[in-house]
């Protein structure tokens, strides 16, 4: 009787899990394909947006930054206790003048990353904790504490 609650059990565990893995996918499907139908001097602002959709992110300094996002990752095996790992890592840098026109195109993907180094001194505060104000205010509340001056300070 034991050893068929044990077989349930096992069979009720193993029956859950799935061969196949769950990618989890954000941003632009297929950014490497649609992004070589983009011509410099050529395609437009209403020709990226029909194409790729509004941009992950914008910024505006002496042209329109427009920055596309493409992220791909599914869950490794069991013995790495199921850690994400990156499949695709896509992004689209386009400049955009300000007629419209597509000035510049830059595509980076996952042999383009980068592994920053990060120091590992740490800095140290250059201020003092009691300020001016602390001090003011301190002095002020050991006054009015003790206006004549006789409780012992510590």
């Amino acid at each position: 009787m034991r050893k068929l609650f044990v077989f349930i059990i096992i069979s009720l565990f193993i029956s859950a899990c799935t061969l196949k893995k769950v990618e989890k996918h954000h941003g632009v499907h297929f950014l490497n394909k649609k992004q070589e139908k983009l011509t410099v001097n050529q395609s437009n602002k209403n020709d990226i947006l029909k194409l790729l959709g509004s941009p992950s992110t914008k910024s505006t300094f002496d042209n329109d930054l427009w920055i596309y996002i493409e992220r791909k990752t599914d869950n490794s095996s069991l013995a790495k206790f199921g850690s994400e790992r990156i499949i695709v890592n896509n992004v689209l840098l386009l400049e955009i003048n300000s007629m419209g026109l597509l000035e510049t195109k830059e595509f980076l993907d996952l042999t383009n990353m980068q592994e920053l180094k990060f120091a590992e001194q740490t800095t140290e505060n250059q201020y003092k904790k009691n300020t001016f104000v602390y001090d003011f205010l301190s002095s002020m509340r050991q006054k009015i504490n003790d206006p004549l001056g006789k409780r012992k300070r510590n």
